[in-house]
């Protein structure tokens, strides 16, 4: 068990009480009530052993989508192969490439719109429930596919999925998770994508030689879409969104308190009915502290508290893929066969190597981001991502004498990148849009990650054209500090607080 700090009701009410007190007669919230950390957040209580099983089932939509980005490095392979292909149309152009690389990146721009509205309307749990559906038949599309355009069209619905699957399941996971583990478990999913990659490379390396082996790449996940579908039908409801259906009048308050209670002591794993009804209460009388009584209008998500929300989500996740993560990648096979490693001649082992180094720095970032805050964390890796942006910036315009400085800024950038803007963009977007808002300002925040990696995806080459390697990496190198400069003046510290407190205390 973890900490089992009582929660005390009275207290909780007490809380609210004072918050309901303080605002002002206009109906607006008095910009002076509180500082922005006070550092007198209460503890919840709750069960390692229950919080568990409430992380996995969603995690595994992340883990299916580094499975993808994993395996898709090593199908390109087979398919484009005239002995192991296995079809009569391996002879792909370059768009036909693009499609199969890049047709669930497609696919994910199209989920994050849709996800604007599917968690309002279904809830968290039942867009999980989709995504996996989707995750499930698309991998067999994409494997039995008779045909390319089939093949194209299995990647899109996957692409679906991942779109789905990254709005709900760290929406899920903070809603659902206690506010001391909150951003261990969020930064944990990252963990999985990561883990998923390292995966997807090393079924590549095991199936790439044989006959039909993208076939094999792509049909291993779908017993884990499977695994996901079944474990998201099982679990509860997250307690907050039943909530907010009753407070907006979508269902009636009577008939889901009871419903919510019994969700929250399944998640925290108490068998104190008391202490689940007070954190009810206390979500209750934070929604109507916000005037929740209402559904958000499309205008509202750019006003006020969602305003200021969206800029510090949309605004990170875009730096986290401005700073060129795509582009440093696709370097990293020429940069490790420079400095002359043996291992870099096999494209699918250098990305097992590059695997296993992000999987160690994610696990890093996953035990420190609850202690040490998301601020430091941020700070420090994104200034380890400039220095090494720099670094590369000057090895291919000054210093190709020199190929260990390449291989050393490549690696720094991969283990910063894994202690930063990778877990802690997704946990901040998760935590930090007001819950009347959180379904769709999180759609908008995952919309603008895919929109900006596909940006980043597709500008790369031309620009690398016009402005040379070395001054393109440069000019990401301004951008990390320019992100820095974001991160430093905007990005607020939301260590150990409720999402209630979040909402009440920082937007």
């Amino acid at each position: 068990m973890a900490s089992e700090e009582a929660f005390d009701p009275e207290q909780a009410t007490n809380s609210s009480l004072s918050r309901v007190v303080k605002k002002s007669s206009s109906g607006e919230i008095d910009s002076a009530r509180e500082p922005l950390l006070t550092g007198d957040c209460h503890c919840e209580s709750y069960s390692v052993k229950a919080a568990i099983l409430p992380f996995l089932f969603p995690a595994l939509g992340g883990f299916l989508y580094g499975y993808d980005i994993g395996a898709t490095s090593g199908a390109t392979i087979s398919l484009e192969s005239s002995t192991l292909s296995g079809t009569t149309w391996y002879n792909l152009s370059s768009v036909q490439v693009g499609l199969v690389v890049s047709g669930s990146l497609y696919g994910a721009l199209i989920g994050s719109v849709l996800a604007f509205t599917v968690a309002d309307f279904l809830g968290i749990k039942r867009e999980l429930i989709v995504s996996s559906v989707l995750y499930l038949v698309g991998a067999l599309l994409t494997a039995m596919a008779p045909s390319f355009a089939v093949m194209v069209i299995g990647r899109f619905l996957y692409g679906i999925g991942i779109g789905l699957a990254m709005h709900a399941a760290p929406m899920y996971i903070a809603e659902t998770a206690a506010s001391q583990i909150r951003g261990t478990l969020i930064s944990l999913k990252e963990f999985f994508i990561v883990l998923g990659m390292l995966f997807g490379y090393i079924a590549s390396s095991l199936y790439v030689d044989l006959v039909s082996g993208w076939r094999y790449m792509y049909v291993s996940s779908a017993p884990i879409a499977l695994i996901m579908g079944i474990g998201m039908w099982w679990l509860p409801s997250s307690p907050r969104w039943l909530l907010l259906c009753a407070i907006e009048g979508r269902v009636r308050l009577q008939d889901v308190r009871e419903t919510a209670i019994h969700c929250l002591c399944r998640l925290r794993g108490q068998a104190n009915e008391s202490l689940a009804s007070a954190q009810v209460e206390e979500i209750l009388d934070e929604l109507s502290y916000v005037n929740e009584e209402k559904r958000a209008t499309f205008a509202e998500i750019f006003q006020g508290k969602c305003l200021k929300a969206l800029i510090i989500g949309a605004g990170l996740v875009f730096f986290q893929q401005i700073t060129g993560q795509p582009s440093v990648l696709y370097y990293a096979a020429s940069i490790l066969k420079s400095a002359g490693f043996s291992a870099a001649s096999d494209a699918t082992r250098v990305s097992v190597l590059l695997g296993l180094l992000k999987l160690i720095m994610t696990g890093v970032a996953v035990l420190v981001v609850d202690r040490l805050g998301r601020r430091p964390l941020l700070l420090g890796g994104v200034s380890g991502i400039a220095i090494s942006l720099f670094l590369l910036a000057s090895y291919y315009t000054l210093l190709k004498s020199i190929p260990v400085l390449a291989v050393i800024a490549l690696l720094l950038y991969v283990g910063c990148y894994q202690l930063s803007f990778g877990p802690i963009g997704w946990l901040m977007i998760s935590e930090v849009f007001p819950l009347r808002y959180r379904g769709r300002g999180l759609s908008i925040a995952v919309l603008m990650n895919f929109a900006s990696n596909a940006l980043v995806t597709f500008a790369f080459s031309p620009l690398e054209v016009l402005l040379g390697t070395g001054n393109l990496f440069a000019v990401f190198g301004v951008i990390a500090l320019l992100s820095l400069i974001f991160i430093f003046f905007i990005i607020p510290e939301t260590k150990g607080l409720t999402l209630e407190e979040i909402e009440a205390k920082i937007l």
